[in-house]
């Protein structure tokens, strides 16, 4: 069976009418091309339409059962040409995003509350991952962009881009109550008790892990790395549990969690990076327009 929408809007219009003269004469057609039109698709359904007779038209039941799906079949077709627009512009479809744990305490909200403002009818896929799943999910075209902690492999230079979106201090993550902690303020790492240092592991972030180490051996201080975690909200939660203390990205501070204190440092701390990355290759219209808001940022 080869249904044509001319078929099925000549279907509609005679049902409309009930009148095969004023149905043609809307169609911008004569009367009996529409007629064997209509015998044609009876032809193909295998079932008459309408009832004819020299005093009127009706649907027939299967005529009547045939309407109502005509109509959402023409709608539907009609509304092609307009999703195809949108989708190559960048106005439609679907963006699957990926991000560390930093970002959601950050900049991710501000930037999905922008693009869902400005991009409504695109499809947003988002998945946490750490920033080396993230290489691999890029490599693959498994997702369109991700937010990392740079640097991404080198091997991937060729293949991946990257554009900074945030650079922040790093501060303390401790234990709620530390003598330390009594006065409003930063404080320094040499005031601090010797507790194990709960950190992210080099692994996964060398230069977030490297930063850190790099304060305390500013400071004078060789710290023992205690436990290691792959996401903040864990590493925050150890420290609260009284398994250490941390040095997190700043905007970590912003998840609050019993038993836990954020302080500044009165030690010169290097400062954490965050960006984005995307294939070089991509040409989908929904990255590019997530990427220019990214630029405006």
């Amino acid at each position: 069976m080869n249904l044509e929408l001319r078929q099925l809007r000549h279907f509609v219009t005679v049902a409309e009418e009930l009148h095969f003269g004023r149905a043609a004469e809307r169609l911008h057609m004569t009367q009996p091309p529409l007629s064997q039109s209509i015998a044609n698709l009876e032809a193909q359904l295998g079932a008459p339409l309408f009832v004819r007779n020299r005093r009127q038209v009706t649907l027939t039941p299967a005529g009547s059962a045939l309407l109502p799906e005509a109509r959402r079949l023409l709608d539907d077709a009609g509304a092609l040409p307009g999703l195809v627009q949108r989708v190559a512009g960048g106005e439609a479809g679907r963006l699957t995003l990926a991000f560390v744990s930093t970002a959601d305490y950050s900049v991710l909200p501000a930037i999905l509350q922008r693009y869902r403002a400005a991009y409504p009818q695109v499809q947003l896929v988002l998945r946490e991952a750490t920033s080396d799943v993230q290489a691999e999910e890029l490599l693959h075209g498994r997702i369109d962009a991700g937010f990392v902690i740079p640097p991404l492999p080198g091997r991937l230079d060729a293949t991946v881009a990257y554009r900074k979106v945030l650079e922040e201090p790093l501060i303390l993550c401790a234990p709620a109550g530390l003598d330390a902690l009594r006065t409003d303020g930063p404080v320094s790492l040499r005031d601090l008790p010797p507790l194990p240092l709960v950190i992210f592991p080099r692994a996964l972030a060398p230069k977030l892990h490297d930063a850190i180490l790099a304060t305390f051996r500013d400071a004078g201080i060789t710290p023992v790395i205690g436990q290691e975690a792959i996401q903040m909200q864990t590493i925050v939660s150890l420290v609260s549990g009284g398994m250490g203390l941390a040095l997190v990205p700043q905007s970590v501070s912003n998840l609050m969690r019993a038993g836990v204190e954020y302080r500044a440092l009165r030690e010169s701390t290097p400062l954490t990076e965050l960006g984005v990355a995307w294939r070089r290759d991509s040409d989908s219209p929904v990255l590019r327009g997530f990427l220019e808001l990214i630029e405006k940022e």
